[in-house]
């Protein structure tokens, strides 16, 4: 049976490449089709759902004030634990949030608070042990691994905190892999000069045009960071997940990273989502959440984040 979302393994990747009507009217078709979040609930936890979603008429959206608009990711009571040996441990314990489209979302915590888990989760790179994951209104969390793949490919761009370039390979080539990858061989041999033309109009746009045929050991810190943020942005992603996109720069490159995560968010209007240990990084994001042992901090329920 076809799950309901029907990402294809197959698609180009975004609207850059020209795929974003179909991808709008994938996701519009769906939601007419009443795809998203069930409404046979019985223990009430629809109505949560429906809060968050910012989908209940007259509530609270989504951990925003009423009157907000429904919200791009949404997260309901999600629970991760890992094993070593017989020992189980709880990463995170029922944590739900929403980030609206267009919003900087930092989430701060302590080493070991479960952030990157939780970023992880929110990727759909990890599968929750228990709750659920929407974006625009529709339930990602249960996709097979392929339409995982393909929603990443498509829909999100990441960032880390150690770059994830391939050695052997050039700038420009770490850029494009996404596209290599969306596309079948003989897609990509036929829209090879546009998509080269993508990745490089990238590069130059986050300060890079001059480094195309650079490999990352001719890189600085910054640059090779720039590269990736370069990489995530190739397949016009809707949300941009940054874990610790600072952690490994020194001073000054950190601050032109921010200075250029902040120009994306309000020129390109990208939802971005960041996970940080620093106060002084996060404090500069329209929003904040602060985990401690897997959960919220005490105050910062879903009714305001």
């Amino acid at each position: 049976m076809d799950s309901p979302l029907h990402f294809s393994p197959d698609a180009p990747a975004g609207p850059l490449l020209g795929g974003g009507a179909d991808r709008e009217g994938g996701l519009d078709q769906r939601r007419r089709a009443g795809t998203g979040p069930s409404e046979a609930d019985s223990d009430g936890s629809a109505t949560a759902r429906a809060a968050l979603l910012g989908e209940e008429a007259g509530g609270e959206a989504g951990g925003h004030l009423r009157g907000d608009p429904p919200a791009q990711l949404s997260a309901v009571d999600l629970k991760k634990n890992y094993q070593k040996g017989p020992v189980v441990i709880p990463v995170l314990r029922g944590v739900s949030l929403s980030v609206r489209e267009g919003e900087m979302l930092a989430i701060v915590g302590k080493s070991g608070s479960g952030k990157s888990t939780l970023l992880h989760l929110l990727a759909t790179l990890d599968v929750p042990d228990a709750g659920e994951i929407y974006f625009d209104g529709q339930r990602v969390d249960h996709l097979a691994g392929l339409e995982r793949d393909a929603l990443r490919n498509g829909y999100l761009g990441m960032i880390f905190q150690f770059y994830h370039l391939l050695p052997e390979l050039t700038t420009l080539e770490n850029v494009l892999m996404p596209l290599m990858i969306g596309e079948n061989v003989w897609g990509y041999v036929r829209r090879r000069r546009q998509l080269r033309q993508t990745a490089a109009g990238l590069l130059e746009m986050v300060g890079l045009g001059h480094r195309l045929r650079h490999r990352p050991r001719e890189l600085s810190g910054g640059e090779m960071q720039r590269a990736a943020i370069a990489r995530a942005l190739v397949g016009n992603p809707r949300i941009l997940l940054a874990d610790e996109p600072t952690g490994n720069l020194d001073f000054a490159s950190g601050r032109e990273i921010l200075e250029l995560l902040h120009r994306l968010n309000a020129e390109r209007k990208l939802t971005i989502v960041m996970v940080t240990h620093d106060p002084s990084i996060a404090e500069q994001a329209d929003r904040t959440i602060r985990l401690v042992e897997g959960q919220l901090e005490p105050g910062a329920g879903p009714a305001r984040l």
